[in-house]
């Protein structure tokens, strides 16, 4: 068999399984972003007005952040009623656009 015949007869012979895979298999697989993990931080000041909460945390590993004290921006105005000055917390901190945001807060146990 000629190597042009033996291309065409391999492309007639996988044409059918192609068609016939759901299309889920046939899409190229998405790039999922991992979950961030909960940082351990102490509330210093809360801010209700501008929806802002100063923490002073440990290593923030999902930023590649060292510890420090920072001002974060609350993603959910109802997560500044679970906190107080002085509590200790765990939380997770995204970046959006340069902007640090505080998606979830929870005590430290």
């Amino acid at each position: 068999m000629t190597p042009i015949r033996t291309l065409a007869l391999a492309a007639a012979l996988a044409a059918p399984l192609a068609w016939s895979l759901p299309a889920a298999a046939q899409a190229t697989p998405s790039v999922v972003a991992p979950a961030a993990e909960m940082a351990d931080g102490e509330i210093r000041k809360v801010s209700k007005d501008t929806g802002k909460l100063t923490i002073k945390h440990g290593p923030i590993k999902s930023l590649d952040m060292p510890p420090m004290t920072m001002v974060f921006t609350i993603k959910d105005p109802a997560l500044l009623d679970k906190v107080a000055v002085g509590d200790k917390v765990r939380f997770v901190a995204v970046d959006q656009g340069g902007q640090m945001v505080v998606t979830d807060i929870q005590p430290a146990k």
